[in-house]
């Protein structure tokens, strides 16, 4: 029997594949538990005075690595159940801020795809992604490279 929600594997992964996820909208309560879990007790994030008096930022801003984390979340789901199997690095950029309110969603293009030469069965895969908010701006660009199963070891 087929197992649905399972994730792409290396075969499903060639460079110019592109996708986008699901949409996720950032709340004013996931702001708050992502700093206090973090212990991202930045006044940018948690004194919203400042926010309001003295911060180039007005609006409730989450800290990008929430950003980054909500994508990684959505593309687990969509992508790598069962299948991926190390994240190996990246770079990161952020271009513009995400607020509560803000709903977004990933796009996802390979960038690059290879057979390991050090792990048979397994592929590694460099994806660059797009983290894109409701208005389509774009808010954070980040090029991972991940180690995939194959279908066939």
């Amino acid at each position: 029997m087929e197992i649905l929600g399972i994730g792409l594997h290396f075969e499903d992964l060639p460079a110019g594949r592109q996708f986008r996820t699901v949409g996720r909208t950032v709340t004013e309560t996931d702001i708050v538990n992502f700093v206090t879990v973090t212990g991202m007790t930045e006044v940018l994030f948690t004194d919203l005075e400042f926010l309001r008096t003295e911060s180039d930022i007005k609006g409730r801003v989450a800290p990008g690595a929430l950003a980054y984390t909500f994508a990684e979340g959505l593309l687990v789901h969509a992508t790598m159940q069962h299948t991926g199997y190390a994240f190996l690095d990246m770079e990161l950029k952020v271009h513009k801020p995400v607020f509560a309110g803000d709903t977004i969603h990933v796009e996802c293009e390979v960038i690059e795809a290879r057979l390991s030469k050090s792990r048979p069965g397994r592929g590694l895969v460099r994806t660059r992604n797009k983290i894109v908010k409701h208005d389509g701006t774009v808010a954070i660009t980040y090029t991972p490279m991940r180690m995939i199963k194959c279908r066939k070891g």
